[in-house]
């Protein structure tokens, strides 16, 4: 009986029995629902309202939704050691930025939603991380720009890439090109202008293309389009199939189109913009012998030419054709040249010479070609000795001509053989400039009557020394046409085309009648006028000289004035003299006043004195 007080004294003593453990509550964001219960986690925040990621996020969270809020930015600590997430939507935010290395800790994440965002850019750093990415969808951004490194870490599991809706000019074209895996490929209405050949070529997988909306004007051929057979519509395509679109594109059939106009397709909604003969017709529904390309022909090059050593030059050749003839140089030893040191090749046909050498001279070749063929053209270049050293303050004069500058002139047998090195015989001599000055020329070419139905004359136009090529639309009866918009001292290339309709094909053609090649008058300059910078700093001296005489008269007067005044400022009258009284003690007597010394008139001046009387409080005391 003494044991059980004893153990009902322990008894309160005894730690009470704790519940059974369960698994630690998650935390779960407010406006979020959180599947916690089973796994996968999930946390679930569409239109939550949120401005950023929040920060109690769980980490285990398999799947996160923060589609439809105001999110601005993902910063690297957003998600940070979240290693399981395997979906992220953050889909119709106002995204802006994306810091590098944002996902770096998703590793197991297969599918990225970042469309209808702000993105404009999309960087090599941003993406890092995403090893087992297979769906990565960017659509209805604002993106010009993607780096060529930026897919480098998803571009072996990468199934779906979605780009459309952006404002892609370029693309690097060599980072999708190795994405082996892809089977969707979206790049629809963006700003698209070209496609390189070969860019799909080891897309082996690739079922979807979709490059609707760009400004695409042709489409190369490329080895996967031709091993697949391509349909446009996906219902009813075989497992095999390549879905290709590519309508909204203002396409320019010619013979670069006909490889895709000789595809089986089941649908006619592409359609030509150019040139004009098919504009607005159904893609599908023209002919292959319509698709036609014209081959080069050079209309402009550079007249022979003769610089200094040491001195730059530039060498111009202008071709049409369709398509659009590619200008190429070919130096006199043989060499294609192009981008140097020492010269550059622009796209528009000019080679510049920066610094040309006594070896440069000889025959430059330029080869205008395209799909169609070739054109050659022959420019000559003579380099000589180096220019002696001119004097600073040279002048040169030209001598007076009576009558306007700019009036018309026949050209002179004298002027004619001094051009004769400088200029090359006109092609043909039906078209001819009678008369010509420093800004006008007369043209005149003879009557075309063997061309029947001529509807009106062109005449095409440029200088030496300017790339544009002006048209002038001259009326069927006329035969002589006058210029006055040239520049004096110019070389100008000159032909006259007669536009007619083709019986044959009914549509409107062109046919040369002639060119020539003329110069204009040098502008005249009068002698003996002084130059402008002279003549200004001549009225600076002047009107500075004017000033400093100014002041320098204003101050003599002043002292000369402050001389007269007796050293008084002007405009003062002189003080008078101080007057003093003094009193003395004289025992009674008057004292005696000396007499005052003659001086000059002056003014009167009074002064009243007050004086004590003096009587005997005033007497002094003493001996």
């Amino acid at each position: 009986m003494a044991v059980l007080p004893l153990l009902l004294c322990l008894l309160p003593l005894a730690p009470a029995s704790s519940p059974p453990q369960s698994a630690t509550p998650s935390l779960c964001p407010r406006r979020c629902r959180c599947q916690t219960q089973s796994l996968p986690l999930s946390v679930l925040c569409p239109g939550a309202g949120l401005l950023f990621v929040p920060p109690s996020l769980d980490r285990r969270a398999a799947e996160l939704r923060l589609a439809d809020n105001f999110i601005a930015a993902v910063r690297r600590r957003d998600l940070a050691n979240m290693t399981g997430l395997l979906h992220l939507s953050l889909s119709r935010n106002t995204i802006r930025h994306v810091a590098a290395g944002a996902f770096a800790d998703l590793r197991a994440l297969r599918a990225l939603h970042l469309d209808g965002n702000r993105l404009t850019s999309l960087g090599e750093g941003q993406l890092r991380g995403l090893v087992n990415l297979r769906h990565l969808i960017l659509s209805n951004n604002q993106l010009a720009a993607l780096a060529a490194g930026a897919l480098d870490d998803c571009a072996e599991t990468l199934e779906d890439l979605d780009l459309s809706y952006n404002n892609l000019e370029q693309l690097p074209w060599e980072a999708l090109g190795r994405l082996g895996n892809v089977n969707t490929l979206g790049l629809d209405h963006n700003l698209l202008a070209s496609v390189p050949a070969g860019a799909f070529s080891r897309l082996h997988k690739l079922a979807r293309l979709d490059m609707t909306s760009n400004r695409l004007t042709t489409i190369p051929p490329d080895p996967l389009f031709s091993r697949l057979p391509l349909l446009a519509r996906p219902r009813g395509s075989p497992a095999s199939a390549l879905v290709l679109a590519f309508g909204g594109n203002p396409l320019h059939c010619n013979c670069e189109l006909v490889w895709l106009r000789r595809l089986a397709r089941e649908d006619d909604l592409e359609a030509c913009a150019s040139p004009p003969a098919l504009g607005g017709r159904y893609f599908w529904a023209v002919g292959e012998e319509e698709f036609v390309c014209e081959p080069p022909v050079v209309t402009h090059r550079s007249p022979p030419l003769a610089v200094p050593a040491g001195r730059p030059a530039a060498l111009r050749c202008r071709a049409v054709g369709d398509p659009e003839p590619r200008v190429r140089w070919v130096s006199p030893q043989g060499r294609l040249l192009g981008n140097s040191s020492r010269a550059r090749a622009f796209p528009n046909g000019t080679l510049e010479l920066l610094v040309t050498e006594p070896g440069d001279g000889g025959i430059f070749t330029c080869i205008a070609a395209n799909a169609a063929g070739e054109a050659t053209a022959a420019v000559e270049l003579t380099v000589g000795p180096p220019p002696p050293p001119q004097l600073a303050n040279s002048t040169s004069c030209d001598p007076p001509r009576d009558g306007d500058p700019d009036a018309l002139t026949p050209p002179s047998a004298a002027s004619a053989s001094a051009k004769a090195a400088d200029t090359v015989p006109p092609t043909d001599r039906g078209v001819q400039v009678t008369e010509h000055g420093a800004t006008a020329a007369l043209i005149q070419w003879p009557d075309q009557r063997p061309i029947p139905g001529i509807r009106m004359y062109q005449i095409q136009y440029n200088s030496s020394a300017d790339d544009i090529l002006v048209y002038r639309m001259i009326p069927a009866d006329s035969r002589s046409f006058l210029l006055t918009d040239l520049v004096s001292g110019r070389t100008y290339d000159l032909c006259v085309l007669a536009v007619y309709e083709d019986s044959a094909t009914g549509l409107t053609a062109t046919q040369p009648v002639g060119c020539t090649r003329f110069s204009t008058e040098p502008a005249l300059r009068p002698c003996g006028a002084p130059h402008a910078p002279f003549l200004g700093g001549t009225m600076i001296i002047a009107l500075g000289g004017v000033i400093v005489a100014s002041v320098l008269v204003f101050i003599f007067v002043l002292l000369m004035r402050y001389k007269v005044h007796g050293g008084q400022p002007p405009g003062k009258a002189k003080a008078p003299a101080p007057v003093s009284s003094v009193c003395s003690q004289t025992n009674g007597a008057t004292p005696a006043l000396p007499a005052p010394e003659p001086t000059a008139p002056r003014a009167h001046t009074v002064v009243q004195l007050d004086c004590e009387p003096w009587g005997p409080s005033h007497e002094p005391t003493g001996p």
